[in-house]
């Protein structure tokens, strides 16, 4: 978040922050986690047009207490059902042409796969979108 927060496109977005610092460490490249989570970022920036809010959450899997998750959540456009299981392949975007390459999700999608790891997509159109990203806590 420091490194978008002076971002010109950012300044007209309210910043929810929900992060706990006492949850569990995750095992990874932190490099490559927060590639994933500035192209997250970036998306909801993208999917809200001239305003919203776009939030960050972190926590411990409600499911498996053995995961930690990232959240970022938007008050965009969202995402249509139809496209929802076309988003992490490579060169798919919903994006205006000149916009997009298609391949955020999908790099995405591969390095949280390479940290033994899972991403969703959570969206309705008109609704926003939250995509979760679940990765091992550390032991």
């Amino acid at each position: 978040l420091f490194l978008l927060k002076h971002h010109r496109r950012f300044k007209r977005l309210e910043v929810v922050r929900q992060l706990n610092p006492r949850d569990p460490e995750t095992i990874g490249d932190s490099e490559q986690l927060t590639q994933v989570l500035m192209a997250l970022m970036l998306n909801a920036l993208d999917a809200m047009e001239e305003a919203g809010q776009l939030t960050v959450r972190t926590g411990r899997s409600r499911t498996r207490g053995d995961q930690v998750v990232l959240e970022v959540g938007d008050t965009g456009v969202g995402i249509a059902p139809a496209q929802q299981s076309k988003i992490f392949e490579p060169f798919y975007t919903t994006k205006s042409p000149g916009r997009g390459t298609g391949l955020g999700l999908s790099i995405c999608y591969g390095i949280v796969e390479d940290h033994r790891g899972r991403i969703e997509v959570e969206s309705a159109p008109g609704r926003g979108s939250t995509f979760r990203v679940f990765l091992p806590a550390r032991p």
